[in-house]
């Protein structure tokens, strides 16, 4: 159903399609008429028990407005955010673009969100109790040098609601974020959520996870360092990787050279490279959710040969809709 549905959603803009397949989901939720069932392949990650390795991304739901209608289709864990401390509007429109030919998308959104109490009070609100993971930021007109201030605030107010927190320092499009990848930033954030985490595992009798999400722009040493600093500073996990500054696999394509990060299908080389360096480095030390151009279940099994233990989607699911969810599940419910 979905394939005739597309060409009718891609006539519109971007960001109205979306509302309009969200609003959608959630009234076929509410009325019954969406409970997609996908084969069960449970697996023991970071602590938590997913009933399937496939995840949705974060950005999809920001605000966790839609939590019981993407439950419907048969994740085993949903990510939403990325969510900051304070409401804010991100970027200026237009600031999504479709690249069909090479389906891939290129969005420079900029961290829209209504804040973290508008999350949290959605995820109080939701009925879905599976494994979720809230993805924080930094509010945009935070100077990077009080970053800390802003993960810290939006850690303290999601723990109490989250399976696991994701950590996103790797967006292209909040200036100055990815300089918290470099090594001196990265352990002094990483050492910061770690005493804070202490902290509320105390309070809150347990221990939630944390990982931290990576650019797919790092440098092998780049990688190889951030491997390091995450094993030895209080990561549980790390996600590989976020939306690409490079357009190659879109030259010359309409909209190719927009400002923003690249998402979809030319990605996949690069975010699987990514994550077999990690895997190379950690040798087992955390493990990988893998994330960025999978749109068939061989994707997502590229990415778990490579060392993923768990794979998120997004743009394959704009691209290839719900039943994707289903393929991947299935692809890796199967003997390698």
């Amino acid at each position: 159903m979905y394939r005739l549905l597309r060409p009718l959603l891609f006539g519109l803009d971007p960001e109205t399609a979306h509302r309009f397949t969200f609003n959608a989901l959630d009234l076929a939720s509410r009325l019954g008429l969406v409970a997609q069932s996908v084969p069960l392949s449970p697996r023991r990650v970071m602590g938590l028990e997913f009933p399937n390795p496939v995840g949705l991304a974060a950005g999809l739901d920001k605000n966790g407005d839609h939590l019981d209608g993407v439950a419907a289709l048969g994740f085993g864990f949903v990510e939403v955010g990325t969510v900051t401390p304070r409401p804010q509007p991100g970027n200026p429109a237009p600031r999504v673009f479709r690249l069909p030919q090479a389906e891939a998308i290129i969005n420079r959104m900029g961290f829209n969100n209504a804040g973290v109490d508008a999350l949290v009070e959605n995820v109080r609100r939701a009925r879905y109790r599976g494994i979720l993971g809230i993805n924080i930021g930094k509010n945009f007109d935070t100077p990077v040098e009080r970053a800390a201030d802003d993960y810290l605030a939006c850690l303290r107010k999601a723990y109490a609601h989250a399976s696991y927190i994701a950590v996103n320092i790797s967006s292209p499009n909040t200036p100055g974020l990815r300089t918290l990848q470099n090594a001196a930033e990265l352990r002094e954030l990483l050492a910061a959520l770690a005493r804070e985490r202490t902290g509320l595992a105390q309070r809150h009798g347990r221990r939630v996870p944390l990982a931290i999400k990576i650019a797919p722009d790092l440098e092998p040493g780049q990688i190889a360092e951030a491997a390091r600093l995450l094993a030895d500073n209080g990561a549980d996990a790390v996600i590989a990787t976020n939306t690409t500054l490079s357009r190659q696999g879109v030259e010359g394509l309409p909209h190719a050279n927009e400002t923003g990060g690249l998402s979809g299908a030319p990605l996949a080389p690069r975010a699987t490279e990514v994550i077999r360096l990690l895997a190379r480095e950690l040798a087992g030390a955390l493990p990988i959710i893998g994330v960025g151009g999978i749109l068939s279940g061989q994707d997502a099994r590229e990415k778990m040969a490579a060392g993923a233990s768990l794979v998120q989607i997004y743009t394959g699911l704009i691209y290839r809709g719900p039943s994707l969810v289903r393929e991947i599940a299935a692809e890796l419910a199967r003997s390698p």
